[in-house]
This record gives C-alpha cells, sequence and structure tokens, in this order.
C-alpha cells in the first residue's frame, strides 16, 4: 500500500506524517522526582507508553501490515468503541454496573493512555507486524523490543450485548462489562471494526 492510502485508510491527522522522525514517547513523559521524607513504600507498577519505530520506511512496513490484515477480512479500521444501530447503546457501558466494582486508572495511567491515543492520531504506532500463519490465522509479531508492562493497544470494536452474541462464530470478541444483572453484560465484537489488538495471538485463534 502506498503511503497515502495508509494515511486515509488510518485518519491520520493532516498536519502529521509518517514519513516524520517519531518524537521520543520517553522525553514526553520525563517526570519530576518529587521531595520528602524517605519512606518505604511497596513501588507500584506504572504502564509505560509505546516507543514507535524512528525508521519511517519501517512504520509503513508495520501500518501497512495491519492494513492488509484489515482489508483482507473486510474489516473497517476502528481505534475506539463503536456503537452501532441494533447493539448495546452507548449508555449501557457504565463502571457502575460492574459486578464487584470497575478498576480505576490512576492519574498517570490515564496520561500515557492519552499519549499513546494522541501518537496513533500522528501516525506513531507500536512497532509491532501483522503477519499471517497458516494454522493461526493472522498473528503479530513485535518489529522492535518491547519492555513490560508497555501499553500496545486499547481493544476495539463494535459493543453489544453477551445475550445477542452466544451464537456469534466470532472467535475475538472480549468481555467489556460483566454486570450483576447478566442481561446488561456487554462484550467487545470485532469482526466488523478493530485495530491491531483484533490479532494478537491468543485473543483470535483463527481468522480465515
Amino acid at each position: 500500500l502506498s503511503q497515502k492510502k495508509i494515511i486515509d485508510f488510518f485518519g491520520i491527522q493532516k498536519s502529521a506524517t509518517v514519513n516524520e522522525k517519531c518524537t521520543s514517547s520517553q522525553d514526553a513523559r520525563k517526570r519530576k522526582r518529587r521531595s520528602g521524607s524517605l519512606v518505604l513504600q511497596k513501588r507500584r507498577r506504572r504502564l509505560l507508553p509505546f516507543i514507535p519505530t524512528e525508521d519511517p520506511a519501517r512504520r509503513l512496513k508495520q501500518m501497512g501490515s495491519l492494513a492488509s490484515a484489515l482489508k483482507t477480512l473486510k474489516m473497517e479500521f476502528c481505534d475506539e468503541l463503536s456503537y452501532g444501530s441494533g447493539m448495546a447503546p452507548r449508555s449501557a457501558n457504565q463502571a457502575e454496573l460492574e459486578d464487584g466494582g470497575m478498576q480505576v486508572l490512576s492519574r498517570e495511567d490515564t496520561e500515557t493512555l492519552e499519549l499513546c491515543r494522541t501518537m496513533y492520531t500522528r501516525g506513531e504506532c507500536p512497532p509491532l507486524l501483522v503477519v499471517f500463519d497458516s494454522c493461526e490465522g493472522f498473528t503479530v509479531e513485535a518489529d522492535d523490543p518491547i519492555k513490560d508492562m508497555t501499553l500496545i493497544s486499547e481493544y476495539t470494536g463494535d459493543v453489544d450485548y453477551i445475550k445477542n452474541r452466544e451464537n456469534d462464530d466470532c472467535d475475538s470478541m472480549m468481555t467489556l462489562l460483566l454486570a450483576t444483572d447478566p442481561s446488561k453484560s456487554l462484550v467487545i465484537c470485532p469482526d466488523k471494526r478493530g485495530n491491531i489488538a483484533r490479532f494478537i495471538n491468543g485473543i483470535n485463534n483463527h481468522t480465515l
């Protein structure tokens, strides 16, 4: 796929170009050390932003591999949850409905999430390649070293009630909300819309 087709396919902001060298996400995330008394505390592990490949040609190859896989499966690229007609409405996705309560992101992890979202809109993606395996279908390989606790992607797709998908043959659905009332439980269905998370091994078992 050409650069223009890739930019159009992913809806990359026109002010950004895939040929530009990526700004370091590590530089953007430098934090000042907090002063104060020395107190021994258990350190909580924080999410890290992904570090895009600096080489523009390799970034185009990475994005092109995802675009080709999505087009092969006749899927649309979608980097957020989609609420379509005839499925669960946006109002059904309420954190207070989660059985046992919903985990809340810390301020630092929320900042990491927003940074990764911003990088995606600029055409800066995690160093991943979508490849085809004759046994497993499309899977994802790292194209550069990736540190533990790195946020790679949010899981996206159409949101629907689990009860509506009990007989669905899509093998890549992921639970979004387990409600106290089972009739209100939600699932993410990346069969028509999705992103690279759709192809991560262990999520989809077979794609063709």
